[in-house]
């Protein structure tokens, strides 16, 4: 059927009369008794409405049912309702009841339903004035988003898992309801993954594919929000896998204060330097480089045929390339296989001393080192050394649900095996990732901006990196990170007035 032939059949007197029209509106009556004793619509507040479900006529062509306003919700009838064009036209007003009814009025949410139909194609959206989706969003006045994770009833909002973090965007209250009409529509643009947008001391509107998905949604976040709100009152965090202990001083609705000795608050991720940061500086100068050099002729001669050491070898070669071409002192051109095993391994090892003695940071010296490593973990000639603070620290940021990252100029391999090998035991199942100079230079912006768009936070300024570099801390600053300089005992001198809060340890995070 054409579109104008839709159009002309579901505004038909016969089919405002019809069956599927009645049956919506009924549906609607019913919802709204349900949800007066629930508390979600009482007062004359919140509201319903559904989309006329017809197998015949497209969603987008579908008739839209709505609840008045200014009414005894749960004393509504079929006759209350009205009935609405695909477009937000209004196709039927229902007649005025004497006192002491008011006169009739089409929901004040009428503008806010529209963007939700429009937007995202919903079948059903629902206003609720819960106390609970109220109260969540005084937990934090200045919060424009409410998370939670690792609760069961999440699996209850379209494509959410237990595992994953739920976010529903907040957005301000206004002094009329079709004044929040942009900000929900903007809320709804910004947060694709979202159906439902909380406003600040009011309330919540929820849609989904049809009025059963929106009264389930609606039952979930209400029951997450009464759970994010007893957790609050306990002192717990919703927003963290093991839902421990908030770890900001703010009130508790009790009008109790959260007790923390922390210097320094929590960010959603931290990423933190290795040398000088994690673990002594001299342990990678005194211990692990002197292990690469020494062993790097043993390594190429065992692994030469390899496809691993072939790639190390290519990568290596490129590199002395670029080096000769730029006049970089001790470079030694790398020969092909035709000059034989020896040759070749002969002009790399003359290489990587000279590239060690220069602690270059470049990709396939430290890739080469990674994998001369890994060889002296593997056979317990190496173990990982880290500070003493370290271990303690990464177990309670991974309990608190804060994301935990490595950005070293050390490959990502060598990264894993200095924390899989430690006296500590494997500290792996801590971390949620790992960086190295494929990503950027550690003292260039661009490599923290690039990060910061890996990791998916919302702003750079949800992420706290920590190392004993100032370039590093200047760099990471102007990306929009917040940043710690680490003072541990070998670390470098940093210039006077150098503006940046300094830690010792990492108890005091």
């Amino acid at each position: 059927m054409a579109a104008n032939g839709v159009t002309t059949a579901v505004t038909s007197q016969a089919y405002l009369e019809g069956s599927q029209v009645k049956q919506t509106k009924s549906l609607i009556t019913e919802l709204c008794r349900l949800f007066y004793t629930l508390g979600w619509v009482s007062g004359t507040g919140g509201s319903i409405t559904a989309k006329v479900h017809d197998d015949s006529i497209p969603k987008s062509d579908q008739l839209i049912i709505m609840s008045p306003s200014g009414v005894q919700k749960e004393r509504m009838v079929e006759e209350d309702m009205y009935v609405l064009s695909s477009k937000g036209d209004i196709l039927y007003t229902p007649f005025p009841k004497g006192y002491p009814h008011k006169p009739p009025k089409c929901s004040d949410c009428a503008p806010l339903f529209m963007k939700a139909y429009i937007m995202r194609n919903a079948g059903a959206v629902i206003h609720s004035h819960g106390m609970e989706s109220c109260l969540v969003t005084m937990l934090d006045p200045l919060a424009k988003e409410f998370r939670i994770t690792h609760m069961e009833m999440i699996k209850g909002i379209q494509g959410h898992g237990y595992y994953d973090e739920l976010v529903v965007p907040i957005i301000e209250n206004t002094a009329h309801e079709r004044e929040l009409t942009e900000a929900l529509a903007a809320a709804i643009e910004a947060y694709p993954k979202t159906t439902a947008v909380l406003v600040r001391n009011h309330g919540i509107y929820v849609w989904g594919d049809s009025w059963i998905s929106a009264k389930t949604q609606s039952e979930c976040y209400h029951y997450l929000f009464e759970a994010a709100i007893k957790l609050h009152q306990l002192g717990l965090d919703c927003s963290t896998p093991s839902h421990g202990p908030i770890q900001r001083s703010k009130p508790l609705l009790g009008g109790q204060t959260t007790n923390t000795s922390q210097k320094f608050l929590f960010q959603r991720c931290i990423v933190l330097d290795i040398e000088g940061t994690t673990t002594p500086i001299s342990f990678v100068t005194d211990v692990l480089f002197p292990y690469a050099r020494t062993n790097v002729q043993r390594h190429l001669d065992e692994t030469y045929d390899t496809d691993i050491t072939q790639d190390d070898i290519n990568l290596l070669r490129s590199q002395v390339e670029d080096d000769l071409q730029n006049g970089v002192v001790g470079a030694v051109r790398v020969p092909y296989d035709e000059a034989g095993k020896q040759a070749v391994i002969s002009a790399l090892v003359a290489n990587v001393e000279g590239m060690i003695k220069s602690d270059r940071k470049i990709t396939s010296l430290k890739q080469l080192q990674g994998h001369i490593w890994r060889t002296g973990f593997e056979k317990n000639e190496l173990k990982g050394v880290v500070f003493d603070d370290v271990p303690g620290a990464l177990e309670k940021w991974h309990a608190c649900g804060i994301k935990v990252y490595i950005y070293s100029s050390g490959s990502r391999l060598a990264q894993r095996l200095l924390f899989g090998y430690t006296d500590y035991g494997d500290l792996r199942n801590y971390l949620c990732g790992f960086f190295d100079t494929t990503v950027g230079n550690k003292k260039e912006t661009r490599s923290y901006v690039e990060i910061s768009e890996s990791l998916g936070v919302h702003k750079p300024s949800e992420i706290l990196f920590v190392t004993d570099v100032y370039q590093e801390a200047v760099a990471a600053k102007a990306a929009g990170l917040e940043v710690l300089i680490s003072l541990r005992p070998g670390n470098g001198s940093l210039p006077e007035n150098h503006g940046f809060k300094t830690v010792k340890s990492f108890s005091e995070i």
